[in-house]
């Protein structure tokens, strides 16, 4: 009875002999009314029992899987034993024999296929995806044949060519997940580990693609010809794809949605992907495929923060229980069999396909290696002895095992030596061939450390004990812990750097180089680390509200995919190459405008002759018009007819005359436009297309006649039949109808694409900031620091050019862009301060729930905002200039003082060297900056000393301010201003705003200073400042930070314990105490108490260490004593 069962797991149909003879043990099975109900305690007991040993061994038996598995199958194989001698054990496995393999199948693959597709880089894959698609065809295909011809000759079991064929196609799989797992823990460049993890889901799809193809059309395989057979794949491949992608969409607009929380999005993603599953298996489609495609589809930008995180410890828990659960399951089926299949021969079969399944992947290398040495990834003979012990067989083989009995046409005795051959194979495989991959990818140097990276380590490592450092001389000023022992915690905390092991050696440089790496190589590390650090940027800006998610993908996806070409630095351009960016929208619209018809009356010669007039009058009316589409539209029906040869045969004549009558109309329409028109009639594209339809008519009905004339004459019937169908050309007038649509729908399209492009440069500009203040700690090397510097500046500067570009363009769209990025700024940091007080207690959960909700509704809300918002007027562009604080007062006195200038492209506005004649406040355009270093006002004797730094060059765009600093110092400029574009500018001369400056004085002029003193301070010290709120309008009502003035001989007192910051943004000062000189741009040291003025006018910015009560005076008086000398 246990052998019938184990049959009844591999097919869902028995003859009725077999289920006649053991009808009377079932009856006794379920004689007893509580059997049921028993079962279902034993059920629950089994798997209460399974989960606790199990758990039991992962606790004991660390890091070994296999030998978990391997356990748990002999466990499985004595309670086989057990169930197949004693009926009491047999009713306890019953239930679980009784299972459809299909049903198994179902159950365990999706979410196990999905963790791996999820663990996937998409990108890393798009970049070599014929290479790994080609590999994993030839890998399949070798597999099958190769195993093909041993199972035929080595196998004693009596198989016939079915069963051979589906077992090789079976045991050809590589499964995604453990054929990866070795390398993972050793430390291998994330891209080999997904370029095998891409063959092997090529591998699992194609098996389950060609088992379903089994499954529907059986009786009609190995017909070649059967164009079903055909459909049903091209079904099975691209209906997968589209499902599996449009199920990645849908998952992803659920995951967006503001008022989900994560419970709900782990349910609805794992429900998701069942229910994808089940509908692809449904409509005939490969479920496995299906799920491949939502899994690489998805990265972490998909979900909101740390919920895909969550969802892959949910997936890792659930595939290694299930591992489990096949493992011991197949154990108990393999034990209900009968044990005289068990011969020295099974053992030696088993070697056989061991050996087997290493040669089929030694083959497969031999064959791929010139496809594989085409991919941007380096690829050597050291990786290719890895890749030569990848063949990892795993559950994917054994959920398919089953079918090899239920599809063959050729029954065997002891199905369920399938199962032992497969599983045996795949415990061996897991154990010697992780081993083997790990030992060559740590022996040939694969999962090395670089010198170079190294360094940067060290270089982290240091910047990392340096900030405990710091934190430990902070805490030892606090009273309540003077009696801490500051020497074990010194001890403790110290960090000291090890080599891992097998990361000893670089082997792109040599032994002699080791220690002193060139700047190329160290360039060329760096250069990774640069697009490590932009991927993370990007993604930070997405989470934060900044970079919309579309645009941090695409951002992220250039960078993955210029990242393996050696020596190159992605720049701005590089990112427009990558997205094709909207040339063909704005061509397919210059068509769609040129084929729009132009409906405005062209003016006749001849006025006097009434009928003219009459007839001028009539061609150019809109009902003139539609009454030509009406007449389109009416033709329909008898063009049906005529395409339609039973109806055409009982209506020739009435088609024949409805014909004249249509074509009499069109002659009609043409005569009364050559009328008025004449010769400009043909200027329109439209016109001659009507007058092409014309001629086809009348060609037409002169066919019709001489066919009546001379109805033997087949070529002339032919000829009438071709023209005929030219009919179907009176309906392309009817497409002028949707042309306006049309070119609305283009232009949405160019504005999306318009706004996509400008916070992908948005996004990009960003980014190059924040890489600029971490490549210190990248590399230590100044002449390497330089070098990246330089790189990543005119990268910056490139994208700022861009990005005027765009806005100058797309003034309308970057506007409502940036209004909408500016409420969703107000509203995130809304929500951060909602969070900060309901988690104080301040707000109970009741108030924090309902304005949690009014928050994101508003932050929904914004999905319907405006594409485009028209730009201010002019004046109101003053509001923008922060020192005007945006009050009415100061805005009027300049509003009635500014004048508005133009400037052509190339035109000069401010040239170096020149008196400031003003301010010009940019409203729309762009301008290029460039000229001389600024020297902050330093004595050139005192900048002797410093390195010769190349002239910079800047882009300054709307809402930029030109010639401030110039106009307050009331010197020459120190740099040109040249137009890039057709600029406007609000222009405030300096006569002007120096009568602003003694009307307002001295707030006025002491508020542009601490303006340009924030803006010096944020653009050479933002890493310092990072923590620090620094904010103009906080600093005017606060004094949270503020500028002091030294003039020459004048001294200033730093008070430690009130100034946090001190930063000379102006001139130049001197220690008075050790007489060391400081230039500005720098923070002063802490170890400085007093300071001197060395320029003519030194300016320092003073922030102070604790927020001050607000003071109405521009600048506190206390904390900083000035006299003079």
């Amino acid at each position: 009875m246990c052998k019938m069962l184990v049959t009844m797991n591999f097919t869902s149909s028995r003859s009725l002999v077999i289920l006649y003879s053991q009808i009377h043990w079932l009856r006794y099975l379920y004689s007893d009314p509580n059997v049921t109900h028993w079962v279902g305690k034993r059920e629950v007991f089994e798997t209460s029992v399974f989960s606790r040993f199990t758990w039991f061994l992962k606790a004991c038996l660390k890091n070994c899987e296999v030998i978990i598995l391997v356990i748990l199958f002999l466990a499985g194989f004595v309670i086989g034993q057990l169930a197949f001698h004693f009926v009491e054990m047999h009713r306890i496995v019953y239930p679980l024999l009784s299972s459809p393999s299909f049903s198994l199948y179902c159950y365990f693959s999706p979410l196990i296929i999905c963790m791996a597709a999820l663990d996937v880089d998409f990108y890393i894959l798009k970049n070599v995806f014929w290479q790994v698609l080609l590999t994993g065809l030839i890998s399949f295909f070798t597999a099958v044949v190769i195993t093909g011809i041993v199972v035929v000759k080595f196998n004693n079991d009596s198989w016939d060519l079915q069963s051979c064929v589906l077992f090789s196609v079976t045991i050809a799989m590589i499964d995604p997940v453990h054929s990866v797992n070795s390398l993972k823990t050793v430390g291998v460049s994330k891209a080999y580990i997904d370029i095998i993890r891409g063959e092997s889901m090529i591998t699992c799809s194609f098996t389950s693609i060609f088992f379903g193809l089994f499954r529907s059309n059986v009786p009609h395989l190995f017909i070649f010809n059967d164009f079903h057979i055909f459909l049903d794949l091209i079904w099975k491949i691209f209906g997968s794809i589209t499902g599996g992608y449009w199920c990645a969409r849908i998952i992803h607009w659920i995951f967006t949605d503001l008022f989900s929380n994560a419970l709900t999005d782990i349910v609805l993603y794992f429900s998701m992907v069942y229910m994808t599953f089940y509908i692809a298996e449904f409509f005939g489609m490969s479920g496995m495929v299906a799920l491949v495609i939502v899994g690489l589809n998805l990265d972490s930008l998909s979900f909101k923060p740390r919920i895909k995180l969550i969802i892959t410890k949910f997936l890792i828990m659930f595939s290694s229980v299930f591992h489990h659960l096949i493992y011991t399951f197949f154990g108990i089926i393999v034990g209900c069999g009968q044990t005289n299949y068990f011969r020295v021969h099974t053992v030696v079969f088993i070697l056989i396909l061991f050996v087997t399944v290493n040669f089929v992947r030694l083959a497969t290398l031999v064959l791929a290696s010139p496809i594989l040495m085409l991919s941007i990834y380096e690829y050597n003979w050291r990786w290719g002895a890895v890749i030569a012990w990848s063949g990892i067989k795993g559950v994917f083989s054994l959920l398919m095992a089953p079918d090899i009995y239920n599809l063959a046409e050729g029954k065997i005795e002891s199905p369920e030596v399938f199962i032992l051959y497969i599983q045996v194979v795949s415990l061996m495989t897991m154990g010697i061939n992780s081993y083997m991959m790990a030992h060559f990818a740590k022996t040939l140097d694969l999962c090395a450390i670089s010198l170079p990276r190294q360094m940067a380590m060290r270089s982290v490592i240091q910047h990392i004990q340096e900030i405990i450092q710091n934190t430990i001389t902070l805490f030892k000023t606090e009273k309540i812990l003077t009696n801490v022992n500051w020497s074990l915690v010194e001890e403790k905390t110290e960090i000291k750097y090890s080599i891992p092991p097998g990361a000893g050696r670089f082997y792109h440089i040599s032994r002699d180089d080791e220690e002193s790496p060139t700047d190329e190589v160290l360039i060329e590390e760096a250069r990774l680390h640069v697009a490590m650090i932009q991927m993370r940027s990007f993604e930070k800006q997405c989470k934060d509200g900044i970079l919309g998610v579309d645009a941090a993908r695409i951002l992220i996806g250039a960078t993955k995919s210029y990242c393996p070409i050696q020596r190159k630095f992605m720049s701005i351009y590089d990112v427009l190459t990558y997205v094709k960016a909207r040339s063909w929208l704005m061509k397919f619209k210059k068509m769609l405008t040129l084929l729009e018809y132009q409906d405005k009356p062209i003016p006749t010669l001849v006025w006097k002759n009434k009928f003219l007039i009459f007839v001028h009058h009539v061609v150019f009316s809109e009902e003139f018009e539609y009454t030509g589409h009406i007449v389109s539209f009416l033709y329909i029906y008898p063009v049906i007819v005529h395409l339609w040869p039973m109806a055409r045969k009982l209506n020739v004549s009435s088609l024949i005359f409805v014909n004249y009558y249509f074509v009499i109309l069109y002659v009609l329409q043409s005569a009364l436009k050559i009328t008025v028109l004449k010769r400009k009639y043909f200027h329109q594209h439209w016109n001659v297309l009507e007058f092409f339809t014309v001629l086809i008519g009348i060609v037409d009905i002169f066919c019709i006649y001489f066919v009546k004339l001379r109805p033997e004459n087949l070529v002339l019937i032919q000829i009438t039949v071709i023209i005929g169908y030219f009919r179907l050309i009176r309906f392309i007038p009817l497409f002028k109808l949707i042309i306006p649509l049309l070119i609305k729908i283009v232009d949405v399209q160019i504005k999306k694409r318009l706004s996509l492009m400008y916070s992908i440069t948005k996004g990009y500009v960003k980014s190059q900031e924040d890489t600029a203040f971490l490549i210190k700690h990248i590399s230590s090397r100044e002449s390497v620091y330089q070098k990246l510097y330089k790189i990543l500046d005119i990268n910056k500067r490139d994208a700022v050019k861009e990005l005027g570009l765009i806005e100058h363009e797309g003034r309308d769209v970057v506007i409502a862009l940036k209004t909408k990025q500016a409420i969703q700024n107000v509203i995130a940091k809304a929500l951060k301060n909602l969070t900060f007080l309901w988690s104080r207690g301040i707000i109970d959960n009741h108030e924090g729930i309902e304005m949690n909700k009014v928050l994101l509704s508003k932050m929904k809300a914004l999905n319907n905002f405006p594409m485009e918002i028209p730009p201010p007027t002019p004046d109101k562009y003053l509001h923008n200039i922060v020192w005007l604080q945006n009050k009415d007062v100061l805005i009027e006195f300049f509003k009635e003082r500014a004048e508005l200038a133009s400037f052509d492209y190339g035109e000069i506005i401010c040239k170096e060297g020149e008196m400031a004649q003003g301010i010009y406040l940019i409203i729309s355009g762009m301008a290029i900056v460039h000229g001389s270093p600024p020297t902050f006002g330093i004595d050139s004797s005192l900048k002797s000393d410093r390195e010769p730094i190349t002239k910079f060059t800047d882009y300054c765009t709307c809402g930029d301010i030109i010639g401030e600093l110039s106009c307050l110092l009331k010197r020459e400029s120190e740099y040109t201003a040249t137009c890039e574009t057709i600029l406007q500018a609000c222009f405030i001369s300096l006569e002007d705003l120096y009568e602003g400056f003694d009307v307002f004085w001295p707030s006025l002029e002491y508020k542009i200073w601490l303006k340009l003193a924030l803006h010096t301070a944020y653009q050479y010290f933002e890493s310092a400042l990072i923590d620090e709120d620094l904010k103009f309008q906080k600093c005017v009502a606060l004094n949270v930070a503020y500028v002091e003035t030294l003039s020459s001989y004048n001294e200033m007192t730093i008070d430690k314990k009130t100034m946090k910051f001190v930063i000379v943004v102006y001139g130049s000062v001197i220690d008075t105490s050790t007489e060391l000189l400081y230039l500005a741009p720098c923070i002063l040291p802490k170890t400085c108490e007093q300071v001197q003025g060395t320029s003519d006018l030194s300016k320092l910015l003073v922030i102070q260490a604790s927020e001050p009560t607000k003071n109405n005076n521009p600048k506190p008086t206390g904390s900083v004593t000035a006299k003079k000398v």
